[in-house]
């Protein structure tokens, strides 16, 4: 009986060896995003996790609500990242994506996807915030800034590595490595930078010069201008040259087109991304005058302003000026 025993265990050992399948050949779709693209790289120390929350709604891919420990509530923009439109009109020029029908339809796929993927994630898990040294504490919108970790790893980061996303450019102390993540996902084809970029025959695989802020070389008209009863807006988005080697070559002109002069203390100029100039105390316009706020670095002259940027801020294939006063009420919008 023992013999016998043995024997039956040994049969059954040898055939589950036998039956096992060969290890299956690798059949990876870049085209959809990869969540085994092994651990993220570790996110630089000034961001690290701050404040705990529960998401209780999250409204898209890049955008949530969240409750605190004490009851309150807050909405957040993930910093640093921007998933395609599922609420307002999508911008196929953000993302290298031919303004047509088939561009715009992937990306409206895509910017679905991203906000399930979102729910999927977040909903109704408890995340750490934490925030970033060279931005404002909140948005345009009066939204948060954050990123969002989840068990350790930067939700933002993800989507840029998955491809859900792409980075918006400001001076974000993670750029670098958002940066990289973003260059990697567009060189494999993840995601938006797969499916969209072979939507149209004429599409390429990530963002082109023209949509670049790192490039004025492209030739596209980035100069545009708008006027109300009291002021004339105009932007040159366009730099000679390299735009963030020559960032006070692009600017913002506001022109008085009253008689009275204009009190622009407190007020703001904001892009679609979050980034924000405000006028210093004291800064008046007056009757027909005009002034300029370049974003690079110089002294304020009552003509000439400087936005001290590191990093270009208008995008040479379309963005949107927003002039506000020191209420937070918009004056002007002006989109190119």
């Amino acid at each position: 009986m023992r013999v016998s025993t043995l024997l039956v265990v040994a049969l059954l050992l040898l055939a589950g060896c036998t039956a096992a399948p060969p290890p299956a050949e690798s059949s990876a779709d870049t085209t959809t995003p990869d969540s085994s693209l092994g651990p993220s790289p570790t996110p630089h120390p000034a961001t690290s996790p701050q404040v705990t929350a529960e998401v209780v709604e999250v409204v898209d891919g890049d955008t949530i609500k969240i409750r605190y420990e004490n009851g309150s509530r807050d909405t957040v923009r993930l910093l640093g990242v921007d998933t395609p439109e599922v609420h307002t009109e999508v911008s196929p020029d953000e993302f290298g994506v031919p303004d047509t029908d088939a561009g715009r339809d992937c990306l409206r796929t895509w910017g679905e996807r991203a906000s399930q993927h979102a729910k999927d994630t977040l909903a109704g898990e408890t995340v750490q915030l934490g925030f970033d040294p060279n931005e404002g504490k909140r948005g345009y919108y009066g939204r948060l800034l954050a990123y969002v970790y989840v068990d350790g790893e930067s939700f933002n980061y993800g989507l840029i590595r998955q491809g859900y996303a792409r980075m918006y450019d400001s001076d974000f102390v993670d750029r670098p490595r958002f940066s990289a993540a973003e260059t990697e996902a567009q060189s494999d084809g993840r995601g938006v930078w797969g499916e969209c970029a072979t939507a149209d025959p004429t599409a390429s695989t990530g963002a082109t010069d023209d949509t670049d802020d790192t490039d004025g070389t492209s030739g596209s008209d980035a100069t545009a201008s708008t006027t109300t009863d009291r002021l004339a807006v105009s932007v040159v988005a366009d730099a000679e040259g390299n735009d963030n080697e020559n960032l006070n070559g692009e600017y913002v002109t506001l022109r008085n087109r009253g008689d009275d002069s204009l009190d622009l203390s407190g007020w703001q100029i904001t892009d679609e991304a979050g980034k924000t100039y405000t006028f210093p105390d004291g800064t008046t316009l007056a009757g027909g005058a005009t002034l300029r706020v370049h974003s690079g670095s110089g002294a304020d002259d009552g003509t000439d302003y400087y936005w001290n940027r590191s990093g270009a801020v208008w995008n040479n294939g379309g963005d949107t000026v927003r002039l506000s006063d020191a209420d937070g009420e918009l004056v002007v919008s002006l989109t190119y």
